[in-house]
């Protein structure tokens, strides 16, 4: 209870919250739920939306929507150098610019990427404020840079730190490799590459600043609002208790709004100096370059396997570039997802003269699982096996590559047996590139684990009125999957009403404490501490309705706001009544305490792709993808259907069209816009068939639900670029899969003939 302890402890802001939801009776009765043996009316259906026509009509309150009296707009002078000494900064001519209101020097020293924060303005509008940058005088002295893995790599390449641009970060290794490859009938080696992927959420990031003496708001388009104040405490040196952070509805972040920026802390500080709020809306182009992306990756898998389709061996070596932040760890499905009793990881990160890298739905996981996947196809075609039966002659029931610890449930089976039989499995050309004629249609699947387990201690009340009105209470954040519905939906289920009858409240630090939404995390940590706070509620209910009808509290269910004699339903008593016999409200604390830990907790799934190739042009068509997930138990299937449809359709895209692409003449991205930067479009998305295996987990928490925010972005570009494989007969191994590509790779194909 540590983080409730914190709560209660914050002053003034959060006395506005524990005022409201005081309570003079402390009593919580112990429910434990059996979430295998539930039977549920409302969860696992289709819920529509309860803020859905908020949001299409344009009522729904964005960062970029909100307008304070007053408030003024920032601009933030950035590097046009990717790596440079500022030598002096003159912000005279800006201050003196009528209608500023604020400016500050950011910057003194080197700057190690095109885009980095040297100065800030506040002014009265955007012309204005726009001006002032151009105002102030900034003298460079560029420094020789590598913006590139290549260059960086290279023997006295300009160094991006102190130390070597190359340096390893993750060295596993399990059984003995060198063994595993003697004992192997076929040996194979082969290199993946995926290229640096950007964030493009609809939203670009955006924060308001506002300061009450010492006391400070921020509005910020965030996935993690309790990281953003503590954050800020952090720099601006300030109590915790004096910040409050609120988000209301966000246009995407896939993981680049996870943690306190720079900007915010500007905005902040020009509020400051301004005394007066501060907006600071990023632009496309600085979306580009600084606020994060997902690092690129350089992949060789060496593997044995015997004829029968037993792996033996396999090794991984991985450069994965991450700017002037570390790459991600690309190696975790190569680790766990299939039995392989000898293994080796070795990965390096590549520093480059570029913006970190951050998070992006689900990081490693996807270029990881693109070469895995891919390498498994080739591996599969080597012995003239089928690759689905290839990774079922590899399944594991344990972590680790099946030499750790039980999975707590695993439905990967299940996902590739629906899968194959939606797609038709059996369609697919036996031998790969055995199809006939300019257009090659084949078949693809790819296998995904992520985690998607709950963060102890998320915390959630329920509010019971006086007026049998209920409220629903959690510091958590909306961030597009539908957390307001799930939560009302959770709590309508467990005391008889319907969704919409249930006000949610959440998005502000002064409401209890929950963690960032990243990683699949909200919904397993959110819905279970609601529902904890909903069947301490509804016992208490039946405690208060059992005394009233002279019945035992096990005598007594909730139906339709009301508490009935199960075995005579003709005698009951509305929840309204009873509630209304009380003086004040009643308010239930709700908790997710964590897991057993003798077990392995991951989500699982299959995707299967159909493409067409156009083999004159090069061009790839995607037809159909079925993605089959394990997730636990379903709480909405609508927006669980959301959730994969949108997770599919960027992996199509990744597949297919994304990459950032740097000038190592200029230190600067080439296409920094959505007009170079090409993303798919509702022309690109094929037909998606979400299927769930809907197995409820009975140990990771009280609904038996694990996450689906990453799982169903992981295996999809994968699951394409095999299909392409399959129908053109050679892997392009390199994502996105660019006309270019596919004709270069036909072009090695004939000549190898």
């Amino acid at each position: 209870m540590r983080k409730r302890k914190e709560l209660s402890g914050i002053e003034e802001d959060s006395l506005l919250y524990h005022e409201e939801f005081r309570d003079k009776e402390t009593e919580e009765p112990a429910v434990l739920p059996a979430p295998e043996k539930e039977e549920f009316k409302i969860l696992g259906k289709s819920t529509t939306r309860i803020d859905g026509q908020k949001i299409v009509t344009g009522q729904a309150l964005y960062t970029h929507d909100i307008k304070l009296r007053g408030m003024l707009c920032g601009k933030i002078l950035r590097s046009p150098f990717a790596c440079a000494e500022v030598v002096s900064v003159d912000l005279s001519e800006a201050q003196n610019l009528p209608g500023v209101h604020a400016v500050l020097q950011l910057r003194t020293g080197r700057v190690n990427y095109a885009g980095e924060q040297v100065a800030a303005v506040a002014a009265v509008d955007e012309k204005t404020a726009d001006k002032a940058l151009r105002l102030i005088k900034v003298i460079y002295n560029p420094l020789p840079f590598a913006v590139t893995e290549e260059k960086a790599k290279q023997e006295g390449a300009p160094r991006v730190h102190q130390v070597a641009n190359v340096q390893k970060f993750n060295d596993y290794s399990r059984g003995d490799i060198e063994k595993g490859f003697k004992e192997a009938d076929v040996v194979l080696e082969r290199n993946y590459k995926t290229a640096v992927e950007v964030h493009q959420p609809a939203e670009t990031h955006a924060s308001i600043a506002k300061w009450d003496g010492e006391r400070l708001t921020v509005w910020d388009s965030t996935q993690a609002i309790f990281n953003v104040r503590d954050g800020l405490a952090r720099v601006l040196k300030i109590p915790a208790s004096r910040i409050k952070v609120i988000k209301t509805y966000m246009g995407g972040g896939f993981g680049s709004k996870l943690g306190l920026n720079d900007y915010t802390v500007v905005a902040a500080l020009l509020a400051k100096k301004a005394k007066r709020p501060v907006k600071i809306i990023l632009s496309r182009k600085d979306n580009s370059l600084c606020v994060g992306n997902r690092p690129s990756s350089h992949q060789t898998i060496k593997g044995g396997v015997k004829k029968d389709g037993t792996l033996t061996a396999l090794h991984l070596k991985n450069y994965t570039c991450g700017g002037i932040s570390r790459g991600d760890q690309c190696s975790e499905p190569i680790i766990d997802v299939y039995r392989c009793p000898n293994l080796k990881v070795e990965e390096y990160s590549v520093f480059t003269h570029t913006g970190a890298s951050r998070p992006t739905r689900a990081p490693g996981h996807v270029q990881g699982t693109f070469a895995l996947e891919g390498f498994m196809e080739e591996l599969a075609a080597e012995i003239n096996l089928d690759p689905l039966e290839l990774r079922k002659k590899n399944y594991s029931t344990k972590n680790e590559g099946d030499t750790g610890i039980p999975y707590s449930s695993k439905g990967l089976d299940k996902c590739y047996q629906s899968g194959a039989e939606k797609i038709d499995w059996q369609r697919r050309n036996k031998r790969p590139g055995e199809g006939k004629g300019r257009l090659r249609r084949g078949l693809g699947m790819a296998s995904q684990i992520w985690w998607g387990v709950g963060r102890e201690e998320t915390l959630a009340d329920i509010k019971l009125h006086q007026d049998g009105s209920v409220q629903v209470v959690c510091g958590t954040q909306d961030i597009g999957g539908g957390t307001r519905t799930y939560m009302a939906t959770v709590t309508a289920e467990t005391l008889g009403l319907k969704p919409k009858e249930v006000t949610v409240k959440i998005g502000e630090t002064v409401y209890p404490w929950c963690g960032s939404s990243g990683g699949s995390t909200t919904t397993p940590s959110v819905a279970p501490a609601a529902r904890d706070a909903a069947l301490k509620a509804a016992e208490y209910l039946k405690q208060q309705a059992a005394k009233k009808l002279n019945l035992e509290a096990s005598e007594v269910v909730i139906q339709d706001k009301k508490l009935v004699n199960k075995n005579n339903p003709s005698q009951s008593v509305a929840i309204k009544e009873l509630l209304g016999e009380r003086l004040w409200e009643k308010v239930f604390h709700g908790e997710y305490t964590g897991r057993p830990s003798e077990f392995a907790y991951n989500t699982f799934g299959a995707h299967f792709a159909e493409v067409q190739v156009d083999t004159e042009t090069g061009q790839i068509k995607v037809l159909k993808v079925v993605a089959a997930h394990d997730s636990g138990r379903i709480i909405n299937k609508l927006t669980a259907e959301s959730q994969v449809i949108g997770g599919v359709t960027q992996g199509v895209s990744t597949a297919l069209f994304e990459e950032r692409i740097m000038d190592d003449s200029t230190g600067n991205p080439v296409n920094p816009n959505m007009r170079d930067y090409k993303i798919a479009t509702s022309l690109d998305i094929p037909e998606i068939i979400p299927l769930f295996a809907d197995m409820i987990d009975p140990r990771i928490n009280n609904l038996g639900s694990k996450g689906l925010g990453e799982p169903p972005r992981i295996p999809s570009s994968a699951a394409v670029a095999n299909a392409v494989y399959n129908a053109i007969g050679v892997h392009i191994r390199e994502i996105p899969m660019t006309p270019d590509k596919v004709l270069e790779a036909l072009k090695r194909k004939e000549v190898a003939r």
